[in-house]
């Protein structure tokens, strides 16, 4: 059973950082793709940043310039740094990895991080 377990969501005020981690049970390296999403309360769940093997990234336009997506290959763990929040990134933050080799044709999630910007 691959799990992905992500921390370091909170109440933050607007203009605030916050900085989530997600770790996967398996090696970053069985994932084509890992990336972050959010849903807030009535909307659909959205792509935030995704980050492919070769470590390109892609973002959508909203969060573009305030957040970024990274990895440490050491700790296994991907990041979402997340700067210059506004109310309007108030959410239940994903992380989610698209399966490689033994792992191709999965996708997981994690349980979600509430983040709350609120003054």
């Amino acid at each position: 059973q691959v799990q992905l377990v992500e921390s370091g969501g909170g109440l933050v005020q607007p203009g605030g950082s916050l900085r989530l981690s997600c770790v996967p049970s398996r090696s970053i390296f069985r994932f084509n793709a890992m990336g972050w999403y959010r849903q807030a309360p009535g909307k659909q769940r959205e792509l935030v940043a995704v980050m492919i093997s070769s470590g390109s990234t892609n973002y959508a336009d909203s969060v573009k310039g305030r957040f970024t997506i990274s990895r440490d290959n050491a700790k296994n763990t991907v990041f979402l740094q997340m700067n210059s929040l506004k109310p309007e990134d108030t959410a239940v933050y994903y992380c989610k990895g698209q399966g490689a080799y033994e792992l191709l044709g999965h996708d997981y999630w994690g349980q979600g991080t509430q983040v709350t910007v609120s003054s």
